[in-house]
């Protein structure tokens, strides 16, 4: 195997993986996730942005393979609840809250709200070497429905609702979702910023 292109995805989501090889095999290969190399280390995300969780996370596996690698973090942010649930998105509802719980804790929190506008939001880190860092961010905006529909997706996705769209984000197609994601956003902006360098 060549690995002078390898590159570490700072996670075990094998959707993640399969979207970032999709976005970045021009660029890296083998593209890993943290099961193929062996990395069993829990990784703490405390920080208070999701710049700097994803700059924590590429940092910490930097350090123990010393390849490139890729961070993300990325969540839910609703302007009326001052930006909650943030970088708390996924323990919005406890250490262990399932996707429903987080969602019935979001919508009985914005219930005596009127201003339903929110956004996903994503920042990324292409660790390189400790000198260097591409730092990327990906947005989405949109509002929080009353009630959720659609059976795709995961998290938030169900009660995210795009206008232009006229659809949840859980009422896309997966393909739909991975043209426009907050993810997809910040990957793309990785690319044009690596498209540069050559």
């Amino acid at each position: 195997m060549n690995s002078d292109r390898l590159l570490v995805i700072a996670s075990r989501n094998p959707g993640k993986k399969r979207e970032i090889r999709a976005f970045l095999a021009d660029y890296f290969s083998p593209i890993l996730g943290l099961d193929d190399i062996g990395f069993n280390a829990a990784i703490a995300e405390e920080g208070d942005t999701f710049q700097a969780n994803a700059m924590h996370k590429a940092r910490t596996v930097f350090q123990a393979v010393h390849r490139p690698v890729l961070a993300d973090d990325s969540g839910l942010c609703v302007i009326a609840l001052n930006g909650a649930p943030g970088v708390r998105s996924a323990r919005y509802a406890g250490k262990n809250a399932t996707d429903q719980r987080n969602m019935d804790k979001l919508l009985t929190a914005l219930e005596p709200h009127r201003d339903r506008r929110a956004y996903f939001a994503c920042s990324m880190v292409l660790y390189l070497s400790e000198e260097e860092q591409v730092i990327t961010h990906g947005r989405v905006n949109g509002r929080i429905v009353s009630a959720p529909a659609g059976a795709n997706g995961f998290g938030y996705d169900p009660v995210f609702f795009l206008p232009e769209h006229n659809k949840t984000m859980a009422q896309l197609t997966l393909e739909q979702k991975n043209a426009l994601s907050h993810r997809a956003r910040a990957l793309q902006q990785l690319i044009n910023r690596l498209a540069a360098r050559r």
